[in-house]
C-alpha cells in the first residue's frame, strides 16, 4: 500500500525546474491532469541549496499555499543518461526541499531537454529574447510536471525516484522481506 502522497490520490502537485539563476514552478489541477505555470523564483544564494535559502523557502510556501500532495523536481541528465553538475544541484535542492516540506513527498523525474523544449515552444509562440527568460523556467517546470502527471495516470504510481524518506531494502535471492 502506498504511503500518503505516493498514490494516485486527488490533490495538487507542484513541478520544480531548478536553475542556477531561477527556479521555475508549475502546478497541476487537483485531479492531476493538467500542468500550468505558477511562478519564477529568483535563486537567492550561489552554490548548492541550503536550509533557509529564500528561494527554497518560497517554494516551500507555495507547497503550503496550494496544499500540494507531491512535488516533482526535474533531474537534468545528459542524452546518454549520465548526471553532471546540474543534476547534482537538482538532487541537493530536492533533498533540502524534501527535509523542509516533510511529510509532503518529493520525487526526482528525468527532465532531459525540458529547457530546450520550453525555449522552442516560447519562441514558436512569438515570445523571444529577454521576455523569454522570465518565463522559460516556468515553461520547463510545466513540461516536467506534465510528463510526471502523464506517467502517473498511465502507471497508477508516481513518476521518478523518491527523495529521502523510507526506502525499501533490496530483495536478494532466497530471502523474504
Amino acid at each position: 500500500m502506498p504511503e500518503p502522497g505516493e498514490g494516485p490520490e486527488r490533490g495538487v502537485r507542484l513541478g520544480v525546474d531548478v536553475g542556477s539563476v531561477r527556479v521555475g514552478v508549475a502546478r497541476s489541477d487537483p485531479d492531476g491532469v493538467l500542468a500550468t505555470p505558477l511562478e519564477t523564483v529568483p535563486r537567492t544564494a550561489e552554490g548548492p541549496a541550503a536550509a533557509g535559502d529564500e528561494d527554497l523557502e518560497r517554494v516551500a510556501a507555495l507547497v503550503l499555499e496550494h496544499e500540494a500532495v507531491r512535488v516533482v523536481v526535474g533531474l537534468p541528465r545528459s542524452l546518454s543518461g549520465e548526471q553532471g553538475p546540474a543534476a547534482d544541484r537538482a538532487r541537493t535542492y530536492a533533498s533540502v526541499l524534501a527535509a523542509r516540506i516533510a511529510p509532503v513527498p518529493v520525487r526526482l523525474v528525468d527532465e532531459r531537454l525540458s529547457t530546450v523544449e520550453a525555449h522552442r515552444a516560447l519562441r514558436d509562440s512569438g515570445l523571444a529574447g529577454r521576455r523569454q527568460r522570465a518565463v522559460v523556467d516556468q515553461a520547463a517546470a510545466v513540461l516536467i510536471l506534465q510528463s510526471a502527471l502523464d506517467a502517473e495516470r498511465t502507471t497508477g504510481t508516481p513518476a521518478g525516484e523518491r527523495v529521502g524518506g523510507r526506502r525499501r531494502k533490496p530483495r536478494t535471492k532466497g530471502t523474504r522481506t
